[in-house]
């Protein structure tokens, strides 16, 4: 049974030294899936100390029930048995699967069906923290790509037919007299239309 009450000085981790990349205006929150209470318990307090937003769940599979998370997230699964499509629905949520059985085979699926890491019980604290740190790293990443994406389409709506049309020929690397020649209109228009499409696009 993992006891997070009492350890080592040595394993110790102040929260200023380890979460200060994954901070954000609302607290990142760390998904948690435990049958066992004090367990449970343990993980809520250590993780709850680090200022992160601690939510307990029922099971992997509530985690596709709850809203996608804007903030970083992560999910510590006190198992091994991860649903494969997990990773794929809740890309933002990286899982960490906590287990007393960490044969190499159950750690191989674990990894395959999409878990960032697997730690082992009984479970040191620093070790706890340091993986929920990478994964919500990770899941910072994620947002700010999904985010940066979201800015670029939004961006690509405001362009024009034509203006599409030349942007895919511009980026495919021909010159402004081979785009007019592709599409029929002057040098002139072709730059024009390159114009407003740098600026429409940022």
């Amino acid at each position: 049974m993992m006891r997070l009450s009492s350890y080592s000085a040595s394993s110790a981790v102040r929260p200023s030294a380890m979460a200060g990349n994954v901070r954000s205006v609302a607290p990142c929150i760390v998904f948690i899936v435990a049958k066992d209470t004090s367990a449970r318990r343990g993980m809520a307090a250590a993780l709850d100390d680090m200022g992160w937003r601690v939510r307990e769940i029922a099971s992997a599979e509530a985690l596709l029930l709850e809203p996608e998370c804007s903030v970083p997230s992560c999910l510590v699964l006190y198992e091994l048995a991860m649903p494969r499509h997990l990773a794929d629905e809740r890309a933002e949520t990286p899982v960490i699967c906590v287990t007393g059985h960490a044969d190499v085979l159950g750690t191989v699926q674990a990894m395959r069906a999409g878990a960032v890491d697997v730690l082992a019980k009984p479970l040191r604290q620093d070790a706890l923290i340091a993986s929920v740190e990478l994964a919500l790293e990770r899941s910072k990443d994620l947002l700010a790509r999904r985010r940066e994406e979201k800015t670029l389409q939004d961006c690509y709506a405001l362009l024009s037919e034509r203006e599409r049309q030349v942007m895919s020929l511009v980026v495919s690397g021909l010159l402004n007299k081979q785009i007019g020649g592709e599409l029929g209109i002057s040098e002139i228009t072709v730059k024009a239309h390159r114009g407003k499409v740098m600026r429409k696009m940022n």
